[in-house]
């Protein structure tokens, strides 16, 4: 397998977007109340992230039946570098008080389609 930055330079140079970005994994290491409890502010903390533009897209996953709610949330930032990723999820209140642990991986976003309706009237947004 070649190195990150030689397989995204294949990726640009065959037209891809090889655009970079972060995905946490947040996993609970505490009881469902400790979670809870800190919910709040890891919500606002997330709020500040989209306000600024690093928070891409974030919200909880479910277990492998696709049917329980597991607790675990994924997120995607942009951000400058490794070490700026991780220090934005060692700032989510969620990890700063042990009530869950992360995974940071790099992605590289290649190939699909986003779609986006605004409403320039009714203002209402649809993404898909």
């Amino acid at each position: 397998m070649p190195q990150w930055d030689e397989y995204k330079q294949i990726a640009k140079g065959r037209g891809a977007l090889a655009l970079e970005l972060y995905v946490i994994t947040s996993t609970p290491t505490a009881p469902p109340e400790a979670v809870k409890a800190v919910l709040a502010e890891h919500l606002a903390y997330q709020r500040r992230l989209e306000e600024q533009g690093t928070l891409v897209l974030a919200g909880p996953l479910s277990d492998e039946t696709g049917t329980q709610m597991q607790g675990s949330d994924m997120m995607i930032y942009r951000a400058e570098s490794m070490a700026a990723a991780t220090a934005m999820a060692e700032a989510d209140p969620m990890h700063q008080q042990a009530a869950r642990s992360f995974t940071l991986r790099k992605w590289l976003v290649n190939e699909g389609t986003i779609n986006l309706s605004v409403g320039l009237s009714t203002g209402q947004i649809r993404f898909s």
